[in-house]
């Protein structure tokens, strides 16, 4: 499974902007479609809970996991 830092790369690599830091790493991307799009990060340093990262993949970032890897 992907880490809390796997996922901030991803962010960034992504386009997402960082519009908060503080105990988490708070992004947010803008969609063609006018959408906005938000996701929190862990500063910890572990892996991410399998069920945990479905759930960030479909409801936060949207993308798919091949997506995420591609990107990442």
């Amino acid at each position: 499974m992907p880490s809390w830092r796997d996922l901030k790369r991803f962010c960034e690599r992504d386009g997402w902007e960082l519009y908060k830091d503080t105990d988490h790493y708070f992004y947010r991307k803008r969609t063609a479609t006018g959408e906005l799009k938000l996701t929190k990060v862990s500063k910890g340093t572990g892996e991410i809970g399998k069920a945990l990262f479905r759930r960030i993949l479909k409801e936060q970032l949207q993308v798919s996991l091949e997506y995420f890897y591609e990107h990442q």
